[in-house]
C-alpha cells in the first residue's frame, strides 16, 4: 500500500494559509477551540483513525478533529503503472464524514495542559491526542539536489517529491545508455522498500526497452544490506546478483553535482570517506526525520519519535496521548500496511482509557512492503517485530520471498481501490482484511 498517499494543498505552507482559507473560515475558527479527540495529520495514520474511531458506538457522536500537515509520496506513479491524477485526492474529500478539518499548522505540543499550538494563532485544546503527522522529506540534506530536481534535463529524479515523481518514469523510458545510480538513504525513510521498486522498475523497462545492457546500475543505499528483514534480504541480494546490479552498501549519499554528472556518498563502513561516483542517470531517495515541532516537543523521545509503548501505541508519560504511522516511536517499517495492524489497537486502547480500563490491545509490528521486483511481478515482504516473517499467504501460494504475479496485480489493482474505499473509511484491517481482529471486536 505504501507509495499511495494523501496530498493537501496547505501541507507544511503556513506563510500561504491566510490567502488561501476562505473568509467563512477565517472569521468563524475562534483562537480557541476544543474537541474530544484531536488527531494531528491528514495523511494515512490520522485519517484512519479518525474513520475507525468514529465508527465506534462510544465515539458516533463526540467530536473528533484533524489538524493537517499531510507529505507527499508515490511509487506507483513512478513506476509508471498509475496516472499521478488517480492516485492524489484532496484531503477535504476524504476526511472522515462527522470529523472536523482545521487546515492548520501545528507549531508546538502542550501536553501538559492538553493544548495544541498552531502558526495560525488557533489554539485547540483535548480530552485525547492521537499524534500521526508523518516525516519530513529533507531534500536540503542533500548538497545540490534540489537545484538538480529542479533541472528536468539534469536526469535526476525523486518518487519523493510530487513535482518530479511523473518525471522519474520519464527518465527510465527515454534512458538509453550510461551510468545509472539509484540512492535510499541512511535511517529511517517511508516505505523502505520505495528505493528499490524503482530500481527494478527501471531495469524491467529497459529489459523490455533492449537496452539494458547498455546500462551499468548501482544501489547506493546507506543500509548495510537490502532489506531489514534477513529473509527478504537475502533474495533480494540474489536478484541483486542474478541482475547485475553492482551494491554500494552503507553508502549514504551527501551532495549532487548535476552539472559535472557526480553523486558524492560517505563510506559509514569506512569512518564516513567521501566517494565518488558519476552518474547518466540518478534516483534519489532524500533523508527523512521528524519535523521539528515533534523532534522538539515534550511528546517526542531522545532521537525525535513520538514516545509511545510499542505493543500499545499509548505515550510513556501522557496518558492521554497515542501515537501511530510514521512519527512515532514503533520500532518497525514505517508502511501504511503496517498502520491497517496500528490503528485498531490504538482505538482498542484509547476506548479503553476513556472508560477507566486499562489497554489491553497489543500492536506485534506487523508492517508489509509490497515489494515490485519488475513487470508482472512482486515480493510480498510480511514481518513483524525482530524481523520474523509474518506471511498472510504462505499456506496458499508458498513463501513469500519469491516474486509473483498475482502479488503484483494485488499492489498495482486491488490495493489502490482498497486503499481509497474501505482504508481512510475505517473498514480495512490489512491482513483480517474486512474483519476487525476477534481479539478487538
Amino acid at each position: 500500500m505504501a507509495g499511495v498517499v494523501l496530498r493537501s494543498s496547505l501541507a507544511r505552507a503556513p506563510s500561504k494559509v491566510p490567502s488561501l482559507l476562505s473568509r467563512s473560515y477565517a472569521t468563524s475558527t475562534p483562537a480557541r477551540a476544543h474537541h474530544r479527540v484531536v488527531v494531528v495529520g491528514g495523511g494515512t495514520a490520522g485519517i484512519t483513525a479518525a474513520a475507525q474511531l468514529k465508527r465506534t458506538p462510544q465515539l458516533a457522536n463526540s467530536d473528533v478533529a484533524i489538524l493537517d500537515p499531510a507529505p507527499p509520496g508515490w511509487t506507483l506513479v513512478g513506476s509508471g503503472l498509475k496516472p499521478l491524477d488517480g492516485m492524489k485526492r484532496p484531503l477535504a474529500d476524504v476526511v472522515p464524514t462527522g470529523v472536523k478539518h482545521y487546515p492548520l499548522t501545528v507549531s508546538t505540543f502542550e501536553p501538559e495542559n492538553n493544548v495544541v499550538k498552531t502558526s495560525e494563532g488557533v489554539n485547540v485544546s483535548y480530552d485525547y491526542l492521537v499524534v500521526a503527522p508523518g516525516l519530513e522529506t529533507n531534500f536540503a540534506g542533500v548538497s545540490g539536489l534540489q537545484e538538480a530536481l529542479a533541472d528536468p534535463t539534469s536526469l535526476v529524479s525523486s518518487i519523493y517529491s510530487h513535482k518530479t515523481v511523473e518525471q522519474v518514469w520519464r527518465n527510465i523510458q527515454g534512458f538509453k545508455k550510461g551510468k545509472a545510480v539509484f540512492t535510499q538513504p541512511a535511517g529511517v525513510i517511508k516505505c523502505a522498500g520505495a528505493p528499490q521498486k524503482i530500481l527494478w522498475m527501471a531495469l524491467s523497462q529497459w529489459n523490455r526497452n533492449g537496452v539494458r545492457g547498455d546500462i551499468d546500475a548501482t544501489f547506493a543505499t546507506g543500509a548495510a544490506s537490502m532489506f531489514a528483514v534477513p529473509k527478504y534480504s537475502e533474495a533480494l541480494e540474489r536478484l541483486r546478483r542474478e541482475r547485475n546490479v553492482d551494491g554500494l552498501f552503507q553508502h549514504n549519499l551527501v551532495a549532487v553535482d548535476a552539472k559535472n554528472k557526480v553523486a558524492t556518498f560517505k563510506n559509514l563502513a569506512d569512518n564516513g570517506k567521501e566517494v565518488q561516483r558519476e552518474f547518466d542517470f540518478l534516483h534519489v531517495v532524500p533523508p527523512q526525520k521528524p519535523w521539528d515541532w515533534v523532534a522538539k516537543s515534550p511528546l517526542a523521545d531522545a532521537a525525535g519519535w513520538v514516545d509511545v509503548d510499542k505493543a500499545t501505541t499509548r505515550h510513556n508519560k501522557y496518558a492521554n496521548v497515542f501515537s501511530i504511522g510514521d512519527a512515532s516511536s514503533l520500532p518497525n517499517s514505517k508502511t501504511a500496511a503496517a498502520i491497517t495492524s496500528q490503528a485498531p489497537v490504538l482505538v482498542e486502547n484509547l476506548l479503553a482509557i476513556m472508560e477507566g480500563r486499562k489497554p489491553a490491545a497489543a500492536y506485534d509490528g506487523y508492517a508489509s512492503c509490497p515489494l515490485l521486483t519488475g513487470h508482472n511481478e512482486l515480493m510480498l515482504c510480511e514481518f513483524k517485530y525482530g524481523g520474523v516473517p509474518k506471511e498472510t499467504f504462505a499456506g496458499v501460494f508458498g513463501s513469500q520471498d519469491q516474486p509473483m504475479r498475482i502479488f503484483y496485480h494485488l499492489k498495482k489493482d486491488l490495493f489502490p481501490t482498497v486503499y481509497w474505499n474501505s482504508f481512510l473509511k475505517g473498514t480495512w484491517f490489512g491482513p483480517k482484511g474486512w474483519s476487525k481482529p476477534s481479539s478487538l471486536s
